[in-house]
């Protein structure tokens, strides 16, 4: 199969639907991640991945060809109070982030997590913010890889459980 070329750009209302399905399709799919019927808000929020758009300072960023084909997604947060997440993340001032990482487990291995991680790193440049802070838990083994490939540290000052998943927090300090 040939390599496609991505380009990262905001997703459109008509595409959430479509985002959502991705979502929960490559979360449903991580070996030692919660399933559905484990965590069902978890899921509804994946399923339901544009409505995070609706809080300010929020994108829902997506990864496509030339043809529009989705290849994956990511949500953007410029202002961490949005940003959703369980322990002191929140808290986090001068600082973006991005959760809910995706990319379609068909065309894994072409670096477009990458591009997205690298376009929430540029929108943070560009607002001169001092961090980044994610989060990642044991399940996302590729992404936690790629993650400190990028310079992402890890910071335990921002784990928390989801329930009774444990989730480890990182940041990469821009300044």
């Amino acid at each position: 199969m040939k390599k496609q070329k991505y380009t990262v750009r905001n997703a459109k209302p008509y595409e959430f639907d479509e985002i959502g399905k991705l979502m929960v399709k490559v979360y449903s799919q991580l070996d030692g991640f919660p399933k559905e019927s484990e965590q069902p808000e978890y899921y509804k929020m994946l399923a339901n991945i544009g409505e995070l758009t609706k809080k300010p300072e929020t994108e829902l960023l997506v990864a496509v060809t030339d043809k529009e084909k989705i290849g994956g997604g990511v949500v953007y947060f410029s202002d961490m109070q949005y940003y959703g997440s369980g322990g002191a993340a929140t808290q986090e001032k001068n600082a973006s982030g991005f959760r809910l990482l995706a990319v379609d487990t068909a065309i894994r291995g072409q670096g477009i997590g990458k591009l997205l991680v690298n376009e929430c790193i540029q929108k943070a440049i560009r607002l001169k913010q001092s961090q980044v802070v994610i989060h990642s838990t044991k399940a996302m083994k590729i992404a936690w890889k790629m993650y400190e490939e990028l310079g992402f540290k890890r910071s335990e000052d921002l784990d928390f459980m989801q329930g009774k998943l444990p989730v480890f927090g990182f940041r990469l300090l821009l300044k």
